[in-house]
C-alpha cells in the first residue's frame, strides 16, 4: 500500500497466546476487515471532556450490512500473547518501542504486569486494524488519560471511551465488556478504523467522527499532539 497514508500501512505481527496458537489475520483476512470497516455510516462516539468539550454525541441508524460488518470486526476472538517476528530488526525495533512507551506509561500505569499487559494487547488491537500505536497512544491520552475505569458525563467508558450503545448494537449488549482491556481496545480502534474509511483517510476528520466533534480543530489538534509524543 505503498502510496497511502501511515493509517492504512499496518506491520503483519504473529501472537500466540496462552490458549494456544493464534496469530494477527493473514493479508487477505486483514484487507477484508479493513474493507469491512469501509463500509460508509453516521456513527459518533463520545469522549471524557478532558482536554476539550465533546460534541454533541447520539446514536444513528445502522443498515443491516454496515452493523454486520463491524460486528464481525469486534467479534472475532484473538487474545494477544508473545509477539513473533519474521526477522531480528523487526524484534529489536519492537522491544525498543515497547521499553520506551512503558517507561512513558511507569507513572499512569505503576504495576509493570498492568503496563505489560496494556501494551501488548494494545499493539495487537492496533495493527490488527491497521492503525499505528502511537496513534491510538495519543487518542487514549486524550479521551481517559490511561484510565481503566473512566467514565464521561456523557456514558462513555474506559481507555478508548466507547459509548455503551456500541455494545448493543454490535455486541452483547453489557456496558460492563467496556471495561475489559481487549474488549475496550477493540472497540475503539474498530470504530476509528471504520471513522478513517468513511473519511477516505482525513484522520483529522476522522479524529472529529470519534469525538462527535466532526470539522473542529480542537479535539484533533489535541490527538495529533498527543500521538507525537507516543512516536519513537
Amino acid at each position: 500500500m505503498g502510496s497511502e497514508s501511515f493509517f492504512w500501512r499496518t506491520r503483519l505481527v504473529r501472537f500466540s497466546p496462552d490458549s494456544g496458537p493464534i496469530s494477527t489475520p493473514h493479508p487477505s483476512r486483514r484487507q477484508t476487515l479493513i474493507r469491512f470497516l469501509g463500509l460508509a455510516s453516521g456513527l459518533t462516539v463520545a469522549a471524557v471532556p478532558r482536554p476539550v468539550q465533546a460534541g454533541a454525541q447520539r446514536e444513528e441508524a445502522l443498515s443491516d450490512s454496515v452493523r454486520t460488518a463491524l460486528s464481525a470486526a469486534v467479534a472475532e476472538r484473538a487474545p494477544p500473547g508473545p509477539v513473533d517476528f519474521a526477522d531480528s530488526s523487526a524484534r529489536m525495533a519492537h522491544l525498543r518501542w515497547r521499553a520506551a512507551c512503558g517507561a512513558r506509561l511507569q507513572s499512569r500505569l505503576p504495576e509493570a504486569q498492568t503496563r505489560d499487559e496494556f501494551l501488548h494487547t494494545l499493539w495487537y488491537e492496533a495493527t490488527r486494524a491497521g492503525l499505528e500505536p502511537a496513534l491510538v497512544l495519543g487518542l487514549i491520552e486524550v479521551e481517559s488519560d490511561f484510565r481503566k475505569y473512566a467514565v464521561s458525563a456523557a456514558g462513555a467508558r474506559g481507555y478508548m471511551q466507547v459509548m455503551p450503545f456500541w455494545v448493543r448494537v454490535l455486541g452483547d449488549g453489557d456496558p460492563a465488556l467496556l471495561f475489559h482491556l481487549q474488549t475496550n481496545l477493540r472497540f475503539g480502534c474498530v470504530i476509528l478504523r471504520h471513522y478513517l474509511n468513511v473519511e477516505q483517510g482525513e484522520l483529522f476528520m476522522a479524529l472529529g467522527r470519534y469525538n462527535g466533534s466532526r470539522g473542529q480543530s480542537a479535539y484533533p489538534q489535541a490527538v495529533l499532539a498527543a500521538r507525537q509524543r507516543w512516536s519513537f
